[in-house]
């Protein structure tokens, strides 16, 4: 099976990118959701959260995710090595769901917006990247986000180059509201759905 990545800076599209393929019928995780789950469910990661962060850090077994929120805000020290303890967590249960999907589907998607950025791409063996200009991902993130336009551009700079993880990527979709995005996940289906097949060298 094609273990196929799907990244993108943040306002680009990559769910909506996602869904469709979805409707195609293949197999999508999403980081971010499963990033949540095992913050909740996972009893090691739960724990290496509670030594690094106190015992505010969960209530009733839940994550307390206002009061972890606001010890990483504006600390960057304290924000990496929570990124330090969640992101091995979430590409080892990436690792995992993708060998669930072996044997069942051509290919599958892991949907994540720092794949480069985790060294997640290790893992796999194509990479979709998915582009928009940054005027129109900030038009995009300020609509739907209770954010500052500063804010948004902190957590942009948090993430390497648009024009860099592009240019990483082995396909590019391009959803800047001039070429129509449908087209393009067709015809890059047809073309993984190629690469996954046993005939193929």
């Amino acid at each position: 099976m094609l273990r196929v990545g799907l990244t993108g800076g943040i306002g680009s599209g990559k769910t909506t990118v996602a869904a469709i393929f979805e409707t195609l019928g293949v197999p999508v995780s999403y980081a971010d959701t499963e990033a949540r789950r095992l913050m909740n469910e996972d009893p090691e990661l739960k724990e290496a959260i509670s030594r690094h962060f106190g015992v505010e850090a969960y209530a009733e077994g839940k994550l307390n995710r206002k009061w972890v929120a606001g010890q990483v805000f504006n600390d960057p020290p304290k924000l990496e090595l929570l990124n330090s303890l969640v992101h091995p967590a979430t590409i080892r249960d990436g690792a995992r769901w993708m060998q669930e999907m072996t044997g069942r589907y051509p290919y599958a998607i892991r949907e994540a917006a720092i794949i480069f950025e985790t060294r997640a791409a290790g893992q796999l063996d194509f990479i979709i990247g998915v582009y928009a200009p940054l005027s129109l991902r900030l038009h995009r993130i300020l609509g739907r986000d209770h954010s500052t336009r500063e804010a948004v551009l902190q957590r942009m700079r948090n993430q390497i180059d648009e024009d860099i993880k592009m240019r990483l990527c082995d396909a590019v979709i391009r959803n800047d509201e001039q070429e129509a995005v449908i087209p393009q996940v067709l015809s890059l289906h047809q073309r993984l759905l190629t690469l996954a097949s046993p005939a193929h060298p």
